[in-house]
């Protein structure tokens, strides 16, 4: 028995050191990462690798198991101390949402910002890119954006929207300007452009390159009732634009008032919205921009159908009064890339004029920010 204890002794101190030694191997090595610029201030996680591989390390010691979803699910493992940590895959560049996952209940990371995606307040993280200086901050004249509220005739209350106005708005006095109006997609609010899509920092430096025209950029809230895939849904919008939004915008501010003067685009449920208004009031609007959308099908095909007979009823006056029918996919690995493609199908077939592009990322923010860049300097030429 005296001979067995030394053994003994032997076997424990080989587990402790086997599992002191998994725990280390678990730790994530974090030489040349950087912080996210997403992260809140003093937060080291999550921790962005040079390779774009992100290290995420946080405590919760009584939790029993704590996921990552950003993209996919990644599992954390904990250490004796208490703490979690994982490292993902290569992120692609740009704003991505993410949650944090803590025994199967997601949330919104502490150690990061949150956004309005997703339908709730979302952690978010900024992926640096080499060439997506086009959304940096630069050392030139700035727009602002102004968050103003408009009384609502279609929801009987008190709404909210937010205006980007270009560099020398407010000194230019005597300067009317054309206006954009873009739509943010399922899930997301009028902050959605504004905040994860970077507008501003799009059109300051596109207009600063002279490459895009001072114009207005005008973000409201589309979420109009739990109908919004639904024809009433999809009408309430067209009325709340024409009716509520456009008056609004042509009552307080500079701008001019003619179809010629205005575009309306939209990511996702805003593609939708945008191809439903803009094609039923295209003497409101010569410049249409749908990203990343199409007729969900078979969900919307009464919609879809009516409104191509509607299109090919009225295709030399759709033709004549849009300038610009601009649409775009975020590559084959977009959710509504082949819903799209069976749009633009459709398209060609009632002999519409449009323009396609492709920029790959999926259904992303990084693909919307990169149209409204390529969009913008096509408008009011």
């Amino acid at each position: 028995m005296r001979n067995l204890i030394p053994l003994f002794c032997l076997l424990l101190l080989f587990c402790h050191q086997a599992r002191s030694q998994d725990n280390k191997s678990s730790e994530p090595d974090i030489s040349g990462g950087m912080p996210a610029a997403t992260n809140i201030r003093g937060a080291q996680f999550p921790l962005i690798l040079s390779n774009h591989h992100v290290v995420f390390k946080l405590k919760a010691p009584d939790a029993q198991k704590v996921q990552i979803e950003l993209g996919k699910k990644y599992d954390l493992i904990k250490s004796d101390d208490g703490f979690w940590s994982t490292t993902t895959d290569s992120i692609g560049e740009g704003f991505h949402y993410y949650s944090l996952l803590i025994d199967g209940v997601a949330t919104a990371d502490p150690a990061s910002e949150s956004f309005y995606g997703m339908g709730r307040m979302a952690s978010g993280i900024e992926i640096p890119f080499a060439k997506g200086d086009y959304y940096a901050e630069k050392d030139v004249p700035h727009g602002d954006i102004r968050i103003k509220k408009y009384y609502s005739l279609v929801t009987n209350s008190w709404r909210q929207v937010y205006i980007y106005t270009p560099p020398g708005y407010d000194a230019n006095t005597d300067d009317k300007y054309p206006v954009l109006y873009i739509l943010h997609g399922g899930g997301e609010d009028q902050r959605g452009w504004a905040i994860q899509g970077k507008t501003d920092m799009i059109m300051d430096n596109l207009i600063a390159e002279n490459k895009a025209r001072p114009m207005l950029v005008v973000m409201p809230d589309a979420n109009l009732g739990a109908g919004a895939f639904g024809e009433d849904g999809l009408r309430a919008f067209e009325t709340e634009i024409q009716q509520c939004i456009i008056p609004f915008i042509e009552k307080n501010y500079r701008v001019k008032n003619k179809n010629e003067y205005r575009a309306l685009a939209g990511l996702s449920m805003g593609g939708i919205n945008t191809f439903y208004t803009g094609i039923y009031n295209t003497h409101s609007f010569a410049y249409l921009g749908v990203f990343s959308s199409g007729w969900i099908l078979p969900i919307q095909n009464n919609i879809a159908n009516r409104q191509y007979e509607y299109m090919r009823q009225n295709s030399a006056k759709i033709n004549s009064n849009l300038k610009l029918f601009w649409l775009s996919e975020g590559g084959k690995e977009d959710i509504a890339y082949k819903n799209g493609q069976i749009m633009l199908a459709k398209l060609d077939e009632l002999k519409i004029r449009h323009t396609y592009y492709e920029y790959p990322g999926g259904h992303t923010w990084p693909v919307w920010r990169n149209n409204l860049y390529t969009f913008a300097p096509l408008l009011f030429k």
